[in-house]
């Protein structure tokens, strides 16, 4: 990934969309933020990941480690809510080391900048596109969140209420555990005194360590999409390569709608 600041520099080159989400194939965890927090929970396991010695909160695509399980071979997203930090690419907030404000950049890596007469321009005159405003108008929202969401994050930690998520993945007679996930203690939880309740309730922070929990509900999308992912792959070794693959029997449903660049 070379992420460049968007500058006037921009205005004699354009960018096209991704046409899909193989960008995405192999981040098994997802950073998210709790502003989606109604929409990531009946669709997808929630948990945290260890950074240094903060925790961060993330959406579980696979159990396994460069695996994305909701990344269908083609490329298309196979559940129904697709995270901000994916709608968003390849635009990037970044906070230079010189800088106190934040930056909107690009990836120029991502194989998406190309030629004026191609894709969407950067620039209308001397403003930005409208699309591009857009891209920055998620991200800002999405990067006002984040700062609520990681002090959500840091009151559970100080409370003890992340800790290791015994889970296992089962091939065969062969049993792997995972390592590296967290997840709420809800024994924990429930034996807090009334006092740090109250506080974590006030502060907000209770509404994601219940919102993590509820997501647990969610593991079986995983078994799920791993399912469908087989049945794809079969399905492509079946047809001849000029065929167009229909997804419509796989039994999961894929997300229809286009919501990139929307919060």
């Amino acid at each position: 990934m070379q992420l460049t600041a968007i500058t006037s520099d921009f205005t004699t080159k354009n960018w096209k969309r991704s046409p899909n989400y193989l960008f995405a194939a192999k981040s098994n965890v997802l950073p998210v933020v709790v502003s989606e927090l109604a929409r990531l929970v009946p669709a997808m396991p929630l948990g945290f990941v260890k950074d240094g010695d903060v925790f961060k909160f993330v959406a579980i695509t696979s159990l396994q480690h460069n695996t994305n399980l909701f990344v269908a071979p083609d490329g298309s997203w196979i559940v129904d809510y697709i995270p901000a930090v994916i709608r968003s690419y390849p635009f990037h907030l970044v906070k230079p080391q010189d800088r106190e404000d934040l930056v909107l950049c690009f990836d120029t890596d991502s194989g998406l900048l190309c030629e004026v007469g191609e894709g969407e321009p950067f620039y209308d005159g001397d403003e930005p596109s409208q699309l591009v405003k857009m891209a920055l108008n998620l991200l800002s929202e999405t990067e006002t969140s984040r700062v609520v969401t990681q002090r959500f994050v840091n009151a559970l930690q100080e409370t003890e209420l992340i800790q290791p998520w015994p889970l296992n993945i089962q091939e065969g007679e062969k049993t792997t555990k995972v390592e590296g996930l967290y997840r709420i203690d809800e024994t924990a939880l429930n034996a807090l005194p009334d006092e740090d309740f109250l506080t974590l309730r006030k502060s907000g922070a209770l509404g994601l360590a219940y919102g993590q929990l509820l997501s647990t509900n969610q593991l079986s999308v995983l078994s799920k999409a791993a399912q469908v992912q087989t049945k794809i792959k079969e399905q492509v070794q079946a047809l001849a390569a000029s065929q167009a693959q229909n997804l419509s029997d796989t039994g999961f449903r894929m997300s229809s709608s286009d919501d990139t660049f929307k919060f």
